[in-house]
């Protein structure tokens, strides 16, 4: 029986991807390298900010220390900030399902993005009050596949209730975002929002979106 519901973030509640892709082939641009959308979604999507710009040096061999570390990192989340702002897109069916299910069950929201970016989407469709659980890419060491995220969820949510990693459904969009949920020992329903339902495979339930009705007979199934 499931009682805590676990939503990734972008690319499950908000339609994000697009913009942080947009973000980071910014700021690499003004470094004269180049980022392929291809690129980003085959090898770079789930990742928080910092370890896509390590992952990104290293596969093209580039050097990169600290400083200039934190420098595309600040650069990239000040462009994200300055392109959201008129472009937030939530997904069909979103705001409904979270109403729906947050009297029935714990929710949270355990992601790779930053917490001042998915608080401030939150209070834009007036859905902060539903999520008193948020891991962000601020409060982790690892990033997805590794299940720390998830893990971290399951431990604030034991700070106030017992439940068991079992217990718990991850709403995921991405490859590694189903492998850091089967890696946290919970079960994975994962929506076809930024991935074919053939790359899905590794997740317990796929969906074509996130409506109410699908997702309730998804949970009333689980034993």
């Amino acid at each position: 029986m499931i009682k805590a519901i676990i939503f990734d973030f972008d690319g499950v509640i908000a339609d994000t991807e697009p913009l942080h892709f947009n973000a980071f082939r910014n700021v690499l641009s003004k470094r004269g390298l180049e980022l392929s959308k291809e690129a980003y979604y085959e090898n770079y999507l789930a990742y928080d900010d910092r370890t896509f710009f390590q992952r990104f040096y290293k596969d093209r061999g580039e050097e990169l220390n600290k400083d200039i570390l934190d420098g595309l990192t600040v650069m990239k989340s000040s462009i994200f900030d300055s392109i959201i702002e008129n472009n937030i897109k939530i997904y069909p069916g979103v705001i409904e399902l979270i109403n729906g299910f947050s009297s029935n069950y714990y929710i949270a929201i355990g992601s790779g993005a930053l917490r001042k970016e998915i608080v401030s989407i939150l209070k834009y469709i007036e859905l902060e009050k539903h999520f008193s659980i948020i891991v962000s890419a601020d409060d982790v060491e690892k990033c997805k596949p590794d299940p720390e995220v998830y893990l971290r969820v399951l431990k604030e949510l034991n700070k106030e209730h017992k439940i068991s990693e079992n217990e718990c459904l991850v709403i995921e969009d991405s490859i590694h975002g189903i492998h850091a949920a089967k890696n946290a020992g919970m079960r994975c329903l994962a929506v076809t929002n930024t991935y074919k339902k053939s790359d899905l495979k590794d997740s317990d339930y796929i969906v074509d979106s996130l409506s109410y009705e699908r997702v309730n007979d998804i949970l009333l199934s689980i034993k």
